[in-house]
């Protein structure tokens, strides 16, 4: 956004844009939710006053600190129909469609269906580890019923009861699962730990 920005903005007002390929391809994030993410924090940045909206000032004053020397009539004149009637400025919504706009126009390549499924491919296993991520710190609360941020071999052993493993009745074979994953020794199992205990512990229900 910054880029595309500031060669949008450098351009004298009524310029035509035109679509060109460029060899940067890697400039936009292709999974969707990292680039939200990503021009979330731009936008933030952006609006200086925290009020949701950017102004044609702040893109102004950002652009300055960037170095560049922008006319605020050639500014307006690019964004001013991305802009709200009834704002002063541009909400996160315009933003976003502002620089779809903008690397449409500067960042534009064609991608071929094996990048394409790549991409989708790429998404969708950080997706997944981004799930796996949050249920695992949902099992952890679980697992520490006294919420102190540890999971001692009491606390273990009494839920793997409840789920109807066979560890739940050897507090032995518990202490060695603990053991197993505790690297500072302090016989608890904090959250890092307990990831690792999940994603290598192989766990049978009783019979």
């Amino acid at each position: 956004m910054e880029l595309a920005a500031a060669s949008s903005a450098a351009r004298p007002t009524g310029a035509a844009l035109s679509k060109r390929p460029s060899s940067k391809s890697s400039f936009r994030l292709r999974c969707a939710s990292l680039n939200s993410l990503r021009l979330r924090r731009v936008f933030d940045v952006f609006d200086k006053n925290q009020d949701g909206l950017v102004s044609v000032h702040e893109i102004g004053q950002a652009l300055a600190l960037l170095g560049l020397d922008v006319e605020i009539s050639d500014l307006h004149s690019t964004i001013k129909s991305f802009i709200q009637p009834s704002n002063d400025g541009l909400n996160f919504d315009d933003f976003l469609s502002l620089h779809q706009s903008l690397s449409d126009t500067y960042f534009a390549y064609d991608d071929d269906e094996e990048s394409v499924v790549a991409s989708a491919a790429e998404c969708e296993g950080k997706r997944k580890m981004y799930q796996e991520e949050l249920d695992l710190s949902e099992a952890f609360k679980v697992f520490d019923e006294d919420g102190d941020g540890f999971i001692s071999a009491k606390e273990l052993q009494v839920v793997l009861a409840k789920l109807g493993f066979q560890e739940g009745n050897e507090i032995d074979r518990v202490q060695q699962m603990i053991t197993s994953v505790d690297r500072n020794h302090d016989g608890l199992v904090d959250l890092f730990e307990f990831k690792d205990m999940m994603r290598t512990t192989v766990l049978v229900p009783s019979s």
